[in-house]
């Protein structure tokens, strides 16, 4: 997000308020409602403006469609001291996936780690937005995703979508401050084609291919009649190694969980795969502190290449963003404000006034 073109900008706090009265409005109970607000307006803070309030017009969609449900509680499938999986039944993906780090820190605490995955949640948007809750408490996080019901990501050397983007996130503390690591295993992401393809907009490379495997840096090809695809990460010189860790995903999320995209009945959602470890299981915190810190150091002390200021550390410049937005206000995407505006007027609620510049 390039803040310096957007001079409107409100208060962080004023929009998880906006957000949550949109979703209570809807339907969602109010404990419900404010996760799922923090969460989305956590992820515009760090700049993760495609999975921020941008989604939010979508989830009260699917609220009123009855595609997310609002009501009931998720079902234990599977417990041992360590891990659980869990079915979401399609309640908000925010929520539930709060829910289940509490219970994987709760473990981590007991048995020096936990695991839960979660079959059939609704969406959980910015995978970035949760990793702090873990490494303020001096503990690593791994957060992975699929989304069973999408598919627009081929396989390397492929020319037929079989993934989604099926993002990775792990968070971990350091001296220097938390690592918090976010990617998508394909090169760039629906969030940002859908948005480009909307405004008329190119990718600045071509990190998509056509029906017949042709480059190309079009949305267009995504969406019907076209049936084009995102490449993996590594794009057509490396993506083998996005593919391979799109295995990997497919593995922890849909595989531990028992379902993914060979079941009936996918709709839009996530499986899900959230861990915990606590270092103080391992070698000890000391230790973990002391070896991470070594490499934070190494890599943000290093000579920068020529054109670059400084190296940064995954979660570096989120950090930075967010703190400066929690001071001056967050800079929502243009697009964003005009999606909710049907909604705001469905359910009467006023858009917040925007702070003074």
């Amino acid at each position: 997000m390039k803040e310096e073109t957007q001079t409107v900008r409100h208060d962080s706090a004023a929009l998880v308020e906006l957000a949550g009265s949109l979703l209570r409005s809807a339907g969602m109970p109010g404990d419900r409602a404010d996760d799922v607000a923090a969460i989305l307006v956590e992820a515009d803070l760090m700049g993760h403006d495609t999975h921020g309030l941008q989604l939010l017009p979508t989830y009260l969609a699917e609220i009123e469609s009855g595609s997310m449900a609002v009501q009931g509680d998720y079902t234990v499938l599977s417990e041992r001291a360590a891990v659980a999986t869990w079915d979401g039944h399609r309640l908000p993906g925010p929520w539930l996936t709060l829910r289940a780090l509490d219970a994987a820190m709760a473990r981590a605490r007991d048995y020096g780690t936990g695991t839960v995955t979660i079959r059939r949640s609704h969406h959980i948007a910015c995978l970035a937005a949760y990793l702090e809750r873990a490494t303020q408490a001096g503990y690593v996080m791994l957060l992975f995703s699929s989304a069973p019901a999408a598919a627009t990501v081929a396989p390397f050397g492929g020319t037929r979508a079989v993934f989604s983007p099926s993002p990775l996130a792990v968070g971990f503390p350091t001296p220097r401050g938390p690592v918090l690591i976010d990617v998508s295993t394909s090169i760039t992401t629906n969030g940002l084609t859908g948005r480009l393809y909307r405004e008329g907009k190119r990718l600045p490379h071509p990190w998509l291919i056509d029906a017949q495997g042709h480059p190309s840096d079009d949305p267009a090809v995504l969406f019907a009649p076209q049936a084009g695809s995102i490449l993996p990460l590594g794009g057509l010189d490396a993506g083998h190694k996005g593919f391979a860790l799109s295995l990997m995903v497919e593995a922890l999320t849909a595989g531990l969980s028992g379902h993914g995209r060979d079941d009936p009945g996918k709709r839009w959602g996530n499986t899900v795969f959230l861990q915990v470890l606590d270092p103080e299981a391992f070698a000890g915190g000391e230790a973990f502190a002391h070896q991470m810190g070594w490499v934070a150091g190494a890599c943000a002390d290093n000579p920068p290449r020529p054109g670059v200021d400084a190296v940064r550390l995954p979660g570096q410049g989120a950090l930075a963003r967010k703190a400066r937005q929690l001071r001056d206000g967050v800079a929502l995407n243009p697009a964003i404000v005009p999606q909710l505006a049907p909604w705001l007027e469905k359910y009467g609620v006023a858009m917040p006034a925007p702070v003074a510049g």
